[in-house]
């Protein structure tokens, strides 16, 4: 979700190769969540209750990603500073896209924790509540083992 655009920067800059890997990951991940819950919210053999969860579910997701994008953006403009001899600077901005990006994924995942209660007594909206709980989760793993090496 929020990494999108870092596999792009350069491999001589404060993330590594090892990072743009993991973060490649994320993107085909994201993309095949949000593409079965459309796909699932728009069956015609679900529960109305069932489709309102999942629904409820990818408006979250689009809010996670949309309030991401700006330390997207932070992460990635390192791509564009080449010639930044001194890579300390550098370094604590992505450092600090990256934890407000786990901030906001930590607080986002709470929200996701309370709609799975409120969707409790719909299935299919549960067990498509799970697999996006635990790609927020993944996501929240992959950024804190890059931090940690910043």
């Amino acid at each position: 979700v929020i990494l999108v655009l870092v596999p792009n920067m350069s491999s001589g800059g404060v993330l590594s190769e090892s990072d743009f890997r993991k973060v490649e990951e994320i993107k085909p991940l994201f993309q095949n969540l949000m593409g079965d819950l459309v796909q699932t919210s728009k069956r015609s053999d679900i529960s109305s209750g069932d489709a309102d969860c999942i629904i409820s579910t990818i408006r979250e997701l689009l809010q996670i990603s949309d309030e991401l994008s700006s330390y997207e953006y932070l992460i990635t403009i390192e791509k564009e500073m080449t010639d930044f001899g001194d890579r300390s600077p550098m370094q604590g901005v992505v450092k600090f896209a990256i934890e407000k990006s786990t901030a906001v994924l930590t607080g986002e995942r709470k929200r996701l924790v309370q709609l799975s209660d409120r969707c409790s007594r719909f299935p299919l909206a549960i067990a498509k509540m799970q697999q996006t709980l635990q790609f927020v989760d993944t996501t929240i793993k992959l950024l804190n083992s890059i931090q940690v090496r910043l």
